[in-house]
Order: C-alpha cells, then structure tokens, then sequence
C-alpha cells in the first residue's frame, strides 16, 4: 500500500476529491491530513473519512523535525499539496525528493511564484489578456511552482470571462485530473507490474 499525507490550509475541496477518489482504493490509501491552519475546512473531510488531522504550528515548520516525526508515524510514502499556502522548507523536500505534488491553477511557468494562488492567479490571467489557461500538475521543491512539471491540462477563455467564472472552470479541471495524476504518478514509481 502505498501512503499519502495530504497538506491542505483552506476548505480543502481538492483533498475532498482525492480523499473520495482513493476512499476504496487496493494500492493507495490516505493516511493523514496536515495543515498550517488549525480551523481548516479540510478538517471537516478529513474527520468525515476518518482521516487523522495534524496541525503544524509555525514553529513545527521552522524546525521541520516536527514535520518527519509526522510523516515517519504514518509511515508516508508521498505527499501531496492541495491547497497547502505555505512554503515547504528545503528539509522536507530534500527527505521527500520527487515524492511532493501540488497542482497549480494556472499553466506554469505563467503566473506561478509567491503570491500566484487561489483568486490571485485568475485575476492575472484574465487582466493579462490570456486566451488559455488551465492547470498544472508539478513536482515540489523549495521554490514556490519551480517543479518539474507533470501534466496540464487546458482551458480557453470564453469572450466576457471573468476571474470568478474562470475559477470556477479551472476548479472542475483540479477535481478531475488531480486524483488520477497522483494515481499514475505513484504507478509510474512502482515496480514494474503493478497497476490499476
């Protein structure tokens, strides 16, 4: 079995699609939910699915040791970032080398980096005149959406959108790809002969 954390800061709807993606799963299974937040929404999915929640204070990711200590208890083969505001320190990924996601709502390297989240991005993308955006689906180091980058996915303004509408799109492509990106990802580092 392979063992997701997933780190979430907000109301935590892209956990609630992999947390229900991976419910039954024979090879994958989510094993904890770890949040810089807290009161988190993700807290809510996570004690709907039984999911333990662990809240990391600003002082367990200074030091990270803290943040291991979590991840060897439950025995945590990938994490995946979703919706997760903070950056991860370079002790984490350096533990977790190629073995952090996080799913990006715009087609990076177009407005990715500090501030590029949530509203933010749609605004840029839509005041930038961009007929194209979408999602990205990348490897996480300790630069803020400078991962290799997996997969994207595709969508194209329509005349008159705007960030809310634009949100609203690119939010139905996340749901969808997400789970399935983690899911032949963690295939893909299997050994040969495994599979869905």
């Amino acid at each position: 079995m392979q063992r997701i954390a997933i780190f979430a800061s907000g109301r935590g709807s892209n956990a609630a699609s992999i947390l229900e993606y991976f419910k039954s799963h024979p090879v994958i299974q989510v094993v904890v939910i770890c949040s810089n937040n807290p009161t988190a929404g993700v807290k809510e999915h996570a004690a709907h699915y039984g999911i333990p929640f662990v809240h990391f204070s600003p002082e367990d990711r200074k030091n990270v040791e803290p943040m291991l200590e979590v991840l060897k208890r439950y025995s945590v083969d990938l994490i995946v970032l979703a919706g997760y505001m903070k950056l991860i320190p370079s002790g984490l990924t350096q533990n977790f080398d190629a073995r952090i996601l996080n799913i990006h709502p715009a087609l990076l390297p177009k407005f990715g980096g500090k501030g590029m989240y949530g509203m933010n991005v749609h605004k840029a993308v839509v005041k930038a005149g961009e007929q194209e955006s979408g999602i990205s689906i990348h490897l996480v180091n300790e630069h803020y959406d400078e991962g290799d980058v997996l997969f994207q996915a595709f969508y194209s303004l329509k005349e008159g959108e705007t960030p809310d509408s634009l949100a609203a799109e690119v939010l139905k492509l996340e749901h969808y790809h997400y789970p399935r990106q983690i899911e032949e990802y963690v295939f893909d580092q299997l050994e040969p002969g495994v599979s869905n």
